[in-house]
């Protein structure tokens, strides 16, 4: 990610009155040749990297630095100049995670506070918060088991961040291969069960978050166990 990041330190100071930069984005691009199939499919793979780090970058600033790296143009910065613009944004990103953080903290104290209190919900030992909404049958499954679930997660404030039923296919993973919360609540189900988690942040991305939870995030499951199925014997 850091030779991702070399590039974009440009891309945070704008650059006004330059007709290429508006050149570069104002024609109507046409994927006719297999170069320009591979030049859009690079810009993908760098627009989605940035976009899950939420970077807010100046595209058509990348455009003419990449158009001035591949033409031997002269840089418009200096090396000093760019390892300045990197450092600020990253201590500018690791203050607003540090604010983000304190704040979710505190919201998710709150929430699990009151939500414990809900009728039916049940809080384990490790702070983990459970709502049994179908038993299910069967035993349980063990950590060293592999088990097929549909899920669908969302932060306190109902915002979703990842379903298997929109993707209309079961996930299948280790007991022991999720975060802990999940690793812990699997142990207790049974097959056919479909329960309500609410996870503290401790027992799921904790402060480092990931780029569609912000860290210290409370996490709320709806889970449905559908299968165990015991790891493969080594033979």
């Amino acid at each position: 990610m850091r030779s991702l990041l070399t590039v974009l330190a440009v891309t945070s100071i704008g650059l006004s009155g330059c007709d290429k930069i508006k050149s570069l984005f104002g024609a109507t691009v046409k994927l006719e040749s297999d170069g320009d199939k591979v030049a859009y499919s690079i810009g993908q793979q760098i627009g989605g990297s940035m976009k899950s780090q939420d970077l807010h970058i100046n595209t058509a600033v990348l455009a003419a630095s990449i158009d001035d790296v591949m033409n031997a143009k002269p840089s418009r910065m200096t090396p000093e100049e760019m390892q300045a613009a990197m450092t600020k944004m990253r201590q500018d990103s690791t203050a607003k995670q540090e604010l983000v953080g304190k704040e979710n903290i505190e919201k998710g104290a709150k929430f699990l506070d009151e939500h414990k209190k809900l009728p039916n919900v049940k809080t384990t030992p490790s702070g983990l918060q459970y709502e049994v909404v179908t038993e299910g049958s069967g035993k349980s499954p063990l950590a060293s088991d592999t088990v097929k679930v549909h899920y669908v997660g969302t932060l306190i404030d109902g915002t979703k961040f990842d379903s298997s039923y929109d993707r209309k296919e079961p996930a299948q993973f280790p007991v022991s291969g999720v975060i802990k919360g999940w690793t812990e609540a699997l142990q207790l189900m049974k097959p056919g069960a479909k329960w309500k988690l609410t996870i503290p942040s401790d027992l799921a991305y904790g402060p480092q978050g990931r780029p569609s939870i912000p860290g210290s995030s409370v996490l709320m499951f709806e889970v449905e166990l559908i299968e165990i199925s015991a790891p493969a014997k080594k033979s």
